[in-house]
């Protein structure tokens, strides 16, 4: 049976860090714009404060985005709070972005170690397994977070996962579907055959991050579960009338 955040009709359209074409990457105002435009499915990434706090924030520093160098590890949440992200935006915590919108599926990509025990704990402790699905290049993260939360979290496969539905069949998998980009460096990492071999086994592919019309209309095509972009308005215009999940 598949878990209730994977559970739609059509194409998955996921809006990469909420997309950047409104407001800046992982801002309040990114996901706004992204649920006002009918998206039900948002990607984020998770880093924690010095105090434990889970932000929506994907790089280890904020020099980026907001021109510092500090580690946003190294900083407690209220000293996040006053930063603005190109001057504007604040850091949104994770439990505002899951009090905001109570319907909205949520990907979650715990960017550090230190993210994971408060990440475990914030799952275990509230109602929202059932619209969260976690990814990570990282196999320890994952394993962690599958021992926490039991069979009620849904996650996807690490890099090293997908590696071994490529080469083989194995007997088992602890992860609920497949999220990956159409290559790694020159290495192509998505195709037919990855694709038929997880859907065999009821795995549904999600791509990432899309950003090319023409790549989107192949990927269409070809029958993935999902599409994960930056280009939030120039997907759903490429999905068009198909059935799909925003």
């Amino acid at each position: 049976m598949l878990h209730p955040f994977l559970d739609h009709q059509g194409i998955a359209a996921i809006a990469h860090r909420g997309g950047n074409e409104n407001a800046p990457e992982n801002t309040m105002a990114a996901f706004s714009h992204a649920v006002a435009l009918g998206y039900r499915y948002i990607e984020t990434d998770v880093h924690a404060s010095r105090d434990g706090i889970l932000m929506a924030f994907h790089d280890a520093d904020l020099r980026r985005l907001a021109g510092s160098n500090v580690r946003i590890g190294d900083l407690d949440a209220a000293e996040i709070s006053r930063l603005r992200i190109k001057g504007e935006h604040t850091i949104p915590r994770l439990e505002e972005l899951l009090a905001a919108w109570p319907d909205i599926r949520i990907n979650i990509d715990p960017k550090s170690d230190a993210a994971v025990p408060p990440l475990a704990k914030l799952l275990k402790n509230g109602r929202h397994l059932e619209r969260i699905c976690i990814g990570s290049f990282s196999r320890r993260r994952l394993h962690y977070l599958r021992e926490a939360l039991g069979a009620g979290l849904c996650s996807s496969a690490s890099p090293y996962e997908v590696a071994a539905l490529r080469l083989a069949n194995p007997r088992h998998v602890p992860y609920a579907c497949l999220q990956v980009p159409l290559r790694h460096f020159s290495i192509p990492v998505l195709s037919p055959t990855l694709l038929e071999r997880a859907h065999r086994r009821r795995l549904p592919v999600h791509v990432w991050t899309v950003n090319d019309p023409v790549q989107m209309a192949r990927l269409t095509a070809m029958g993935v579960d999902g599409i994960m972009s930056d280009r939030l308005s120039l997907l759903l215009d490429v999905l068009g009338n198909q059935d799909r999940c925003t």
